[in-house]
């Protein structure tokens, strides 16, 4: 067992509100190049996951919906 199961897990959004707030002048702009990278390639998984999510419900409708016969 590692200690970082005793940590609790921070709160839903938590650790992208602490992203925004960092201080960027620290960091070199190769830093900066590399995190920019890093949040396009989190954009494209969060992208995914929209889609995975929206297929879900499409298929989720088509089969629970009630067709009205004409």
């Amino acid at each position: 067992m590692t200690d970082d199961a005793a940590e609790p897990r921070p709160l839903r959004g938590q650790v992208l509100s602490a992203l925004c707030r960092e201080d960027l002048d620290p960091y070199s702009q190769q830093d900066l190049a590399d995190r920019i990278e890093a949040l396009q390639a989190e954009i494209v998984r969060v992208q995914a996951q929209i889609a995975k999510k929206s297929q879900v419900r499409s298929s989720a409708d088509a089969l629970f919906s009630i067709k009205s016969s004409d």
